[in-house]
């Protein structure tokens, strides 16, 4: 039964919007369509304008954006940033048992799928709240209540849609999650607009600039190297993305097999293989949730109290956060908050080579402090997989049928590799954002295994509809 936290949510479950269970079998090509549709609103939504809001040339929260599918100065401006960070507080709420949930009882399944809307929305509310109050659309008394009120009903509505149009998919209506399908469109309008941009992209406006005879025309270093400013995207960026990807690809097969039989069917001979990402890309996601929220809140709280007077509040910024008004937007200049941020572009990292070690350490030393976190919350540690194993009818060869050696042998292997793979996909994503790739590093790590994700799906769905005896084996 749900804990009593978990109860609280049981009444305001029946007034939260919700997406059916489709009763009928919905074809794979319906799926396709239902897909589609929720990726052509999305991507409406990223260039619909919120109304009250003028435009704005400087984004201090650009290099987040990409992760949180968020498009500044849209009804996207908070993309899935509240829903995903709400989903992540409770996962881990209930796998550290603070919070009382069989994830295996319909009941208590239903009732945390309601206090993870309620989250949402609240989160959605407080971070559309905390966006206004900061002046990030201006001075209040400019805006006046109207304004004010008009921008926050937008910001929660579209909180809110965006959820039921995750909730569609994963309901069964479509493929995956619409939160790995906003990533992944996300990250690929932004490398399209990078190398494409008829204003500053790689390979026309700066190829453009280039080859212009103008004064303050690019010049070849800036096009291979990056220029920043107006050119942000450079030669060596466009290359690098297209080796991070292949690297992630390769990657993603390396995996560690163990030789397993299954005890029901005679002996039959078979592998377990265990990935090197074996977390997936859990770690870098939590990491990059959790250093969005240390520089969002932090130039938070420097914007509406700095006060260059008080020597403890100068103290405080220092540590945590520091920032800077040079005219054109809010920029950090030390603290915390600045060195969980990257130095995009090997001309940054030249100019500041110590935040960019600084940053690369705490990303890596989270990434695997996150995966071995995520081991046990997520029920993948070697107790939960050797009973899996036993449950499902499997033994190791040349080992009686028990899960206590299966467990001791999975120890040899799963925690290693849980470390491993998070100090991995921490440099990945931390030297792909040095290079100045399309998109971040974290963006292209994370689109990569979506995409992964995605191809086996569609392969997974294309078997089952055109072989219908493959259903049951494909656990559908």
């Amino acid at each position: 039964m749900a804990g009593r936290f978990l109860s609280i949510f049981k009444p305001i479950g029946r007034i939260l919007p919700e997406i059916k269970k489709p009763t009928r079998k919905v074809s794979f090509n319906e799926k396709i369509f239902w897909t589609a549709l929720v990726l052509i609103i999305f991507l409406v939504m990223t260039e619909v304008p919120l109304y009250g809001v003028g435009p704005s040339e400087f984004d201090q929260f650009s290099q987040l954006r990409v992760i949180f599918a968020s498009n500044r100065g849209t009804l996207m401006e908070l993309g899935i940033g509240p829903i995903v960070t709400a989903g992540l507080i409770l996962q881990l709420l209930v796998g550290s048992s603070i919070i009382k949930c069989d994830m295996s009882n319909p009941e208590d399944r239903s009732l945390f799928t309601s206090a993870s809307k309620v989250f949402s929305i609240a989160l959605t509310a407080l971070q559309a709240g905390a966006y206004i109050w900061s002046g990030m659309y201006g001075s209040l008394s400019e805006l006046g209540i109207i304004v004010i009120l008009a921008i926050l009903f937008q910001l929660v509505a579209v909180g809110i849609v965006v959820m039921l149009l995750d909730e569609l998919l994963q309901k069964g209506w479509g493929l995956g999650s619409g939160i790995s399908l906003f990533i992944m469109a996300g990250v690929a309008q932004q490398i399209l607009w990078a190398t494409f941009s008829p204003t500053n992209g790689l390979f026309v406006g700066a190829l453009t600039s280039l080859l212009s005879t103008a004064e303050e025309s690019l010049t070849a270093s800036g096009w291979i190297l990056g220029s920043g400013g107006s050119y942000p995207y450079s030669l060596i960026g466009f290359i690098a993305t297209i080796a991070v990807f292949l690297i992630i690809i390769y990657v993603q097969g390396i995996r560690v097999e163990l030789p397993v039989t299954y005890a029901g069917y005679k002996g039959f001979r078979s592998r377990y293989p265990i990935k090197l990402l074996y977390v997936s890309n859990l770690p870098v996601i939590f990491a990059s949730a959790l250093f969005a929220n240390v520089f969002f809140f932090t130039q938070l709280l420097w914007t509406r109290f700095n006060n260059p007077n008080s020597t403890m509040v100068t103290w405080f910024f220092r540590i945590f956060g520091n920032y800077a008004d040079d005219g054109s937007g809010i920029t950090s200049i030390g603290g915390l908050a600045h060195y969980v941020t990257a130095p995009s572009g090997i001309m940054n990292v030249y100019a500041e080579p110590i935040r960019a070690l600084v940053y690369l350490g705490i990303l890596v030393l989270f990434c695997a402090i996150f995966s071995l976190t995520w081991l046990e919350i997520g029920g993948l540690g070697p107790n939960k997989v050797a009973k899996q194993l036993m449950d499902s009818g499997m033994q190791i060869p040349g080992y009686r049928r028990s899960e206590r050696p299966i467990e001791q042998i999975l120890r040899r292997y799963i925690p290693v590799v849980t470390v491993l793979g998070g100090i991995i996909v921490g440099l990945i994503a931390g030297l792909a954002d040095f290079l100045g790739v399309f998109g971040s590093g974290t963006g292209i790590l994370l689109s990569v295994g979506i995409i992964y994700q995605y191809y086996e799906l569609l392969m997974r769905e294309r078997a089952a509809e055109m072989f219908p005896a493959f259903k049951a084996l494909l656990g559908d």
